[in-house]
């Protein structure tokens, strides 16, 4: 997801798909550890949509402060 694509977002639904991303990152590591993956490089990109997701809403929070 990109980072514009978030800004767009109001922040309840950043945080629900926040919630949801770092599910699909526990599930992927899961698979992981019992060797099911068939594309690793998707923890990178879930990691790196999870800390975007994070900074906008700092972004957002200090903004409104």
């Amino acid at each position: 997801m990109k980072a514009k694509d978030i800004r767009e977002l109001a922040p309840a639904e950043i945080e629900t798909r926040l919630r949801e991303t770092r599910e699909a990152l526990v599930q992927l590591r899961m698979r992981k550890h019992t060797g099911q993956i068939e594309k690793p490089h998707q923890l990178r990109e879930l990691r790196k949509d999870i800390a975007r997701m994070e900074t906008i809403i700092n972004e957002k929070q200090s903004a409104a402060a």
